[in-house]
């Protein structure tokens, strides 16, 4: 089933981009005006970040979203046959600074957001670093269609880390200099493991472990703003947060990053995926101790 696939998406990836965006612009009318996917979640998404928007404003964003959401599956495929000088042109990136990092022999964490399109900004790091790049990954449950993407998310030599594994593989992984990418506003399993915050206009739980294991390890910790400049082209914007993630406080490092997303989020509001459940969980005063904002959560 693998090759078929394979082979099956390898010939639609040989179309030039002018005709990939047709199948995208044809994508979107079947999900977006016939399948009306997930209109219901994007809707109250938006409500929740943009309270202050009008009905039209949110719908505008909405329809954007679904038309980069998209573009952002037919671009990934486009990954299986793309050049890399075809690439760098559309996934602009400044490791000036990164690589004064990496001469320093520190490890690095990267922490980006469900920004589109994060495969291309995995990538542009991974081409960028003199040293592993570690990337952590949810699998697919379809195996052919996992596997399809662990060979695009490999193309500049990334290894990938499977989030299942996590544990396990790290020990082994880590003892060399390495670089990790973590795409930092995914949901703990379950609300009580979550570091709660506000994150617009209602509280959500955040993953601690990306906080703990820059601690922990005394990490550089790098945030990743992915911001699209036209259709099929990129950059992606690092901005060191500390040298050293045993210097910040609990909770610190994650309201910097809640900060830091939802600027990003605010500048490009169609460009993150408002079609997951960031607010799947209800605040409850029985999580008051993994409270870490610096304002509390008032109505409750």
């Amino acid at each position: 089933m693998y090759y078929i696939i394979y082979g099956l998406l390898y010939a639609v990836s040989l179309l030039p981009f002018p005709a990939l965006y047709l199948l995208s612009d044809f994508a979107f009318f079947i999900i977006y005006r016939v399948m009306g996917y997930r209109k219901q979640i994007v809707q109250d998404n938006l409500d929740i970040a943009f309270p202050e928007k009008s009905q039209e404003e949110k719908k505008i964003i909405a329809k954007q979203f679904y038309k980069n959401l998209c573009d952002n599956f037919i671009e990934t495929i486009k990954l299986l046959s793309l050049t890399e000088k075809r690439f760098v042109k559309r996934a602009a990136i400044d490791f000036t600074a990164i690589k004064k990092l990496v001469d320093k022999g520190l490890n690095i964490q990267f922490h980006s957001g469900h920004q589109m399109n994060w495969e291309y900004a995995s990538l542009a790091i991974s081409r960028s670093l003199t040293i592993p790049w570690l990337a952590v990954y949810m699998r697919i449950n379809t195996k052919a269609i996992d596997r399809l993407f662990l060979k695009i998310r490999k193309k500049f030599g990334a290894t990938m880390v499977a989030a299942q594994t996590y544990q396990s593989q790290m020990p082994q992984l880590v003892k060399k200099q390495y670089a990790l990418g973590l795409i930092a506003d995914q949901n703990p399993p379950h609300a009580h493991l979550g570091y709660w915050l506000n994150f617009f206009s209602k509280p959500a739980p955040f993953l601690i472990g990306p906080e703990k294991g820059a601690m922990r390890n005394k990490t550089a910790v790098v945030f990743v703003n992915i911001i699209k400049i036209k259709r099929g082209y990129y950059r992606f914007a690092c901005s060191i947060i500390t040298e050293d993630g045993s210097t910040t406080g609990n909770g610190e490092l994650t309201r910097m990053y809640r900060d830091f997303l939802q600027e990003g989020i605010k500048a490009q509001p169609a460009n993150y995926l408002w079609s997951h459940r960031r607010w799947k969980f209800e605040w409850d005063a029985k999580f008051e101790k993994k409270w870490v904002d610096v304002v509390f959560y008032a109505s409750n």
